[in-house]
């Protein structure tokens, strides 16, 4: 019921009729009878304005002094005199508007003022959280808004594999050019340069991503590039003759060579197909460096370059800026002044610049991190399958997964070039190189870490333990998975002729290309697929459980399919377990150039 069903005067706000106490601190319900009420305890008479202050002052003083609690009046029962008791005055009523509507009378009230002024301040407090909230959503994408324009991509032509995928192995060409575009960059030496594959390391994370390796690949090293199918500017296709027996750093820049370029050289150069590429100029060791607050290095003797202007003493420094570019392209002053020697040094660099990246100092700075998104953005071209913040922040979480100690820097072994009298090129040391190369497509890492929990190690190497079948008995069809073409047939005749395997057949190619040769069967085709195993020198994860085909007289047969690792018959396809033993370094070691 409202107020004037309850009898109460018809131009009172009920919000009027609660007024302080001040003995309890609390609210409480103030009404005028106005007719005869039940014998529940009532609410007051109203005062009169007139001396009120004086009144309630006196009244208040008695109510505590007789109780100490609340002071109340009681509701006048038939024929009781109902006037005001001398300094028991209540306070006049007020006029305010918007109140709720009281309790039943004699009910202690709930302060509805405060709680109004509450319920404001909530309101007002929520709006302006709200708006922040909405502000700081606006302001975050406006900013990747921002960050995604700040990316240049450019095609990859179809060279690379499409992209990295968060459960493979992930392979990243980085590509450093000696284009002198840019601020200040002009006084480095060849103004007119088309940007060079200058600099450029196939960054390979393991499928785990407990360990990676930078492998440098040396400009000077003579290799063969491939046609390129490249993408104009207007949109059209132009094939860019390859050429054979030139440095490979004109597989970027030369006769309009694209990154995508680099990458096919690359694919055909170590057998590895990079997922995506990153290319950068001398601006982004410049802005990259400066946006981390600069990187430690360390020289073990005095350094004063005048081809790449540094001029350092001996010792430990940060450095950042034009002194970090000057850094990376010191070659004269160090080792043996060559190109090698330079690749050394940069590599240093690289592992100072990890350490400074992983490190709580960048971390935890939102202004370093900012920096450094706007520095990435801006100094990087990336291929067309890298060109948004979310694409680039998803390969940086799995490159993020990595420890320090276990990224490893190593150089493509190379020897001098015996064609030369002069020597001023290199070529593959054909004894190391391939094992290097192996390592990489094998997912094997050149740091002591575990590739494979235990358990999956011992059941993969398991495949291999146990009774062989004599070759007589081993049934095999023989698919061409991505081997080079003939190498079923030729297999197939290595096996009868050589090893007694008589009952093979061919198959012909397989429905799906394979990177990695397979050998699958059925679980009481076991002893078969040893036998199989030991003659090809196959490793335990070649091997796959399965199922068994029919082969053409009808019986059960094993599935031989060759991968792109094949590489002849009577060659061994067991993948290295071990890295070789190369010159290499970590990125968590501090190493002075000497």
């Amino acid at each position: 019921m409202d107020a004037q069903g309850r009898g109460r005067a018809d131009d009172i706000d009920p919000a009027d009729q609660w007024v302080l106490n001040p003995n309890t601190g609390e609210y409480e319900l103030r009404l005028t009878p106005s007719a005869p009420q039940s014998s529940v305890p009532g609410p007051r008479r109203a005062a009169s304005r007139t001396g009120a202050a004086s009144r309630v002052a006196g009244g208040r003083a008695k109510g505590a002094a007789g109780t100490g609690g609340p002071v109340r009046d009681r509701s006048a029962a038939p024929g009781r005199d109902t006037r005001p008791t001398p300094g028991r005055e209540v306070p006049s009523q007020r006029r305010r508007r918007g109140a709720p509507e009281e309790p039943p009378p004699g009910r202690r009230g709930r302060r509805p003022a405060k709680q109004n002024k509450a319920k404001k301040a909530v309101l007002w407090t929520g709006g302006v959280m709200a708006f922040v909230v909405v502000a700081a959503a606006t302001g975050a994408y406006l900013y990747i808004e921002h960050l995604n324009g700040n990316i240049q991509s450019v095609s990859d032509d179809g060279a690379s594999t499409g992209g990295f995928q968060k459960d493979k192995a992930i392979n990243i060409l980085l590509i450093g050019t000696d284009k002198r575009t840019g601020a200040g960059n002009g006084s480095y030496g060849d103004k007119g340069s088309a940007g060079h594959a200058d600099t450029t390391i196939l960054l390979h994370v393991s499928k785990d991503r407990s360990n990676a390796t930078a492998l440098s690949i040396p400009r000077d090293l003579i290799v063969d590039i491939p046609d390129c199918p490249t993408e104009q500017e207007d949109g059209s296709q132009k094939v860019i003759p390859g050429e054979t027996g030139v440095r490979f750093n004109t597989s970027l820049g030369q006769e309009g060579r694209t990154p995508s370029c680099t990458v096919r050289t690359v694919t055909e150069l170590t057998g590895v197909k990079p997922d995506n590429f990153m290319v950068a100029d001398f601006n982004a060791v410049k802005t990259l460096t400066s946006a981390v607050g600069g990187v430690e290095v360390c020289l073990a003797k005095d350094i004063k370059d005048p081809d790449s202007k540094l001029d350092l003493p001996k010792g430990e420094h940060v450095i950042e800026g034009e002194q970090a570019l000057a850094f990376v392209r010191t070659r004269h002053s160090v080792g043996f002044g060559g190109d090698l020697s330079r690749i050394g040094l940069q590599q240093q660099f690289l592992s100072a610049l990890m350490r400074k990246l992983k490190s709580n100092d960048t971390l935890t700075s939102p202004t370093k991190m900012i920096k450094l998104a706007e520095a990435g953005t801006k100094a990087l071209t990336v291929d067309s399958h890298l060109d948004s913040i979310d694409k680039l922040k998803d390969l940086g979480l799995e490159l993020g997964k990595l420890n320090t100690k276990n990224l490893t820097f190593t150089t493509i072994p190379v020897i001098d070039n015996p064609a030369e009298k002069v020597k001023a090129t290199v070529v593959l040391d054909e004894t190391k190189a391939p094992e290097v190369f192996s390592a990489i497509q094998n997912d094997v890492s050149f740091t002591a870490v575990k590739q494979q929990k235990k358990k999956e190690a011992a059941a993969v190497a398991a495949r291999l333990k146990g009774t062989k079948a004599d070759p007589s008995e081993v049934r095999v069809q023989v698919f061409n998975g991505g081997a080079p073409a003939g190498s079923a047939q030729e297999t197939l005749a290595w096996l009868q002729t050589e090893e007694g395997v008589s009952k093979s057949e061919n198959a012909g190619n397989a429905p799906a290309t394979l990177a990695k040769t397979t050998l699958e069967y059925a679980p009481d085709q076991a002893d078969q697929a040893r036998r199989l195993a030991a003659i090809m020198g196959l490793s335990g994860s070649a091997m796959k459980p399965g199922e068994s085909v029919t082969n053409s007289q009808g019986l059960p047969t094993m599935t031989l399919t060759l991968g792109k690792d094949f590489k002849g018959a009577g060659v061994s396809l067991t993948a290295p377990t071990k890295a070789p033993d190369v010159e290499k370094s970590t990125a968590d070691k501090v190493e002075c150039a000497k």
